[in-house]
């Protein structure tokens, strides 16, 4: 029987010849040359190359350091803050008693009440109502005082009700037992500074909670940054909202205390970390299951 003939490669190859593209001759072809002295080379992200400032290298340590390590309870509280209204269902979170609203938030926890909202927004509105004099208000007092008594007047001077800032200061008002409400910073450096005030406040029966940040608290009292703040008392219009505000934070800091100084804080470990954990579990959980086979 005889066999018919191979099929040869050239015919193979001609067969499946690509067609010629056009190349239109007045497009001149001009290869970039990216050497010294050449093109540009394209843009490219360099984010992970960058040489940050120090301030910025050492919080960024400094945040990576407090997830890794485990951090005390007495530090752990200052990341359970007062916060921006981000809502959370009830049943997503276990600290949630009664009309209370605890809302994770960067971290931290808000805290609220169902009944009337309580944020940090409200609060920090009713600081704003009783903020200190700057200088430019102070002089303005003192020139129309000055100028009433050229007159022969008598101006009467009623002690204005301001927030009180200052450590040392709100400390004293804390010990005397003047303070109703104070409000700490979270992000004090060195954190030793406020670390105790907290169980000073529980000890003294004063509501207190914990905000964020120093800054904020300065920029209501005409400073750069505020450890502490605290009022002594309110305006007849503001005691209905205060007491309300009171009654809200007592719920989730004060009465709180016992939980949040037994729990630590950190542990969470790398998402490389955690994937290698994992990844020795499937295997425990593989061998485990073949031996119950």
């Amino acid at each position: 029987m005889m066999q018919p003939p191979k099929k040869t490669g050239k015919a193979s190859a001609l067969s499946k010849k690509k067609p010629e593209k056009v190349v239109n001759p007045l497009f001149e072809k001009r290869p970039k040359q990216f050497g010294i002295g050449g093109a540009l080379p394209p843009k490219r992200d360099l984010h992970r190359f960058v040489k940050w400032p120090k301030a910025v290298q050492l919080q960024r340590k400094k945040r990576i350091l407090k997830q890794r390590l485990k951090v005390p309870p007495q530090l752990n509280q200052f990341t359970k803050t007062l916060d921006k209204n981000l809502g959370m269902n009830r049943n997503n979170n276990p600290f949630l008693t009664g009309s209370e609203l605890l809302i994770l938030y960067d971290g931290g926890i808000s805290v609220g009440i169902n009944d009337d909202y309580l944020d940090a927004t409200s609060l920090f509105k009713l600081l704003l109502k009783y903020r200190p004099e700057d200088k430019a208000e102070k002089k303005e007092r003192l020139v129309k005082r000055a100028q009433a008594e050229a007159e022969g007047k008598t101006a009467e001077t009623k002690k204005p009700i301001v927030v009180k800032y200052g450590l040392n200061h709100v400390t004293y008002l804390i010990e005397q037992n003047k303070a109703q409400l104070v409000v700490i910073a979270h992000d004090v450096d060195p954190i030793e500074l406020v670390v105790w005030l907290p169980a000073l406040c529980r000890k003294m029966e004063i509501p207190y909670c914990i905000v964020k940040g120093k800054s904020r608290l300065g920029s209501i009292v005409h400073q750069k940054t505020a450890a502490a703040l605290c009022l002594t008392t309110v305006k007849n219009e503001d005691k209905m909202e205060f007491s309300k505000i009171l009654e809200a934070i007592k719920a989730n800091f004060n009465d709180k205390f016992d939980e949040f100084r037994k729990k630590w804080g950190g542990g969470i470990m790398g998402s490389k970390s955690q994937a290698k954990t994992k990844a020795k579990e499937r295997v425990l959980a593989k061998e485990a299951a073949q031996r119950m086979n």
